[in-house]
């Protein structure tokens, strides 16, 4: 089950890692995590006495948050709710839930570097019992997950009619959760609401018209498997900025390859298998060894292409494009990502 109590614990310890001054009030959560037997679900509604719920703070450029009213509670607070066995994890629950209660999409969200896939604030709230439902008063562990818009000015909405009255932005200071308010006004200077690379991936060339592929794997959760790609990944808590995610990744799928002229080539999205928006950053670089020399840690294969081969391949979205347009000595712009461009 893909929110058992062993696929939760990460997420809870990296978040008190960050945050050890949540953890007297994260004890009723802590309770919920050793049992793996499978039989208990965390974020059930009959887990009780709470259970795990997920919410969506979403973030616009001038660094307000998106906040709708609940006609159950009478609050305004962030989308969010319960989690769905089919949900494949807390922070696709998060995603289902601001596009169920307000129509934004996946597409128009994106993760934050600050943050990442990770829970930004875990708040816990008393619920009221409701006889007329069968459900006695319990505790809600609401764990929080960052995005930035990718328009630069918010969507018109969508609302869930029969669940939402309505919806506001509201900047930091005016936020009614203790928890999240504070979290946010720690972190403003960092949360500008501009998306920034959270991947990185390297153009690569040997100077006579050849770049250099790797052929993902077939396995759950790879993205595009079965796809040819460029080399690269995701930006990881530990990186300082895109150059040094692609160094790593580098470093982990094929150590030994160190490309000269590595430089900024063109910003663009991707789509995660949640389908959030990621903003990757590309960058071009020259090598020009054997394919087969290399020591390929990850992935099936890596091999030289020409353009004119790509036609017989499977690629990941955009890539012929943008091999293309490197190739006629086009584009290279690097700038901020847009669709158009993407």
């Amino acid at each position: 089950m893909p929110l058992s109590p062993a696929a939760l614990r990460p997420l809870v310890d990296t978040y008190l890692a960050r945050h050890p001054e949540d953890r007297p009030a994260l004890t009723g959560l802590l309770a919920l995590l050793p049992d793996d037997s499978g039989e208990r679900f965390p974020a059930a509604r009959t887990t009780l006495p709470g259970h795990v719920t997920c919410g969506a703070v979403v973030i616009d450029r001038a660094r307000r948050v998106l906040h709708i009213g609940h006609r159950s509670s009478g609050f305004t607070l962030t989308p969010g709710g319960h989690a769905e066995e089919a949900d494949a994890s807390l922070l696709a629950v998060a995603v289902r839930e601001v596009g169920e209660e307000t129509g934004l999409p996946a597409s128009r969200l994106c993760l934050t570097p600050y943050a990442l896939d990770a829970p930004f604030d875990i708040d816990v709230h008393a619920i009221d019992a409701r006889p007329e439902k069968g459900e006695p008063a319990h505790e809600h562990y609401d764990f929080r997950f960052l995005f930035y818009l990718t328009d630069d000015a918010p969507p018109v909405l969508a609302l869930q009619e029969e669940e939402v009255t309505g919806a506001t932005w509201l900047p930091f200071p005016e936020i009614r959760s203790t928890t999240l308010r504070a979290k946010l006004l720690a972190a403003e200077r960092e949360l500008d609401g501009t998306p920034q690379p959270l991947n990185a991936s390297l153009l690569l060339h040997d100077g006579h018209g050849r770049y250099l592929l790797h052929l993902r794997d077939m396995r759950e959760g790879i993205w595009e498997p079965g796809a040819f790609a460029l080399l690269g990944g995701g930006r990881e808590p530990g990186d300082d900025g895109p150059e040094a995610t692609l160094r790593r990744e580098l470093g982990e799928e094929v150590p030994g390859l160190v490309p000269t002229g590595l430089s900024p080539y063109e910003d663009q999205y991707e789509t995660s298998p949640d389908g959030l928006s990621v903003p990757v950053r590309v960058y071009e670089g020259r090598w020009s060894g054997p394919a087969e020399s290399l020591d390929l840690r990850e992935g099936v294969l890596v091999h030289w292409f020409a353009p004119e081969d790509l036609d017989r391949l499977r690629l990941t979205p955009g890539l012929a494009g943008l091999i293309r347009r490197h190739a006629a000595g086009r584009g290279g712009a690097t700038g901020r990502c847009t669709r158009a461009r993407c």
